[in-house]
């Protein structure tokens, strides 16, 4: 792995931009661009859309919801800088799949998942940046999966930063190093 960025803020904070314009510093047009969200309602699908436009059409773009680590080995990718946008949906795509998951069960899936990731980029060797929720901050869900959610992603996200050569922290569009940089 060239490097690993960790990408952290809460929503609206500019973290997607700042980790584009990181993606572009490194490499201006050899960057694919993984999303993870899915078009489940209309607004949504505005969104990714929107999301879409605003992107280098020089850019590869591929939508996986998960298996996002796997699907990077089998694709034999061949771009410098790999933005994943976001971990947070990806780990909601992961706890929501079965609703009758229990919590240990989405847990286990979410480490296999980030494990997976972090060994991906090592042997693709690129620049792996990765945005994501800072969750720890907010209010304790009122309800069990909320709060299930809530614990795994602040656990790959810290198993992210562990791994990571550099973590930034955006708060009101404003980019913080807190690891490296």
């Amino acid at each position: 792995m060239e490097q690993l960025t960790l990408v952290l803020g809460g929503a609206r904070s500019g973290k997607s931009t700042f980790a584009e314009q990181l993606a572009r510093d490194t490499s201006r047009n050899s960057v694919l661009y993984v999303a993870t969200a899915q078009a489940l309602d209309n607004e949504m699908a505005e969104r990714i859309e929107k999301h879409r436009r605003s992107r280098p059409p020089a850019w590869r773009t591929a939508e996986v919801p998960t298996a996002v680590g796997e699907w990077l080995k089998a694709d034999r990718v061949a771009e410098r800088v790999i933005l994943l946008d976001c971990l947070t949906l990806l780990i909601s795509n992961i706890a929501t799949i079965d609703e009758a998951l229990e919590s240990e069960v989405i847990e286990a899936r979410v480490v296999a998942e980030v494990q997976e990731l972090i060994e991906a980029a090592r042997q693709l060797r690129c620049t792996l940046i990765v945005v994501s929720n800072e969750v720890g901050m907010g209010l304790v869900p009122p309800y069990p999966l909320g709060r299930v959610y809530r614990d795994v992603l602040g656990r790959a996200n810290q198993m992210l930063a562990a791994a990571a050569d550099e973590v930034y922290l955006l708060v009101a569009g404003i980019p913080m190093a807190v690891k490296g940089g």
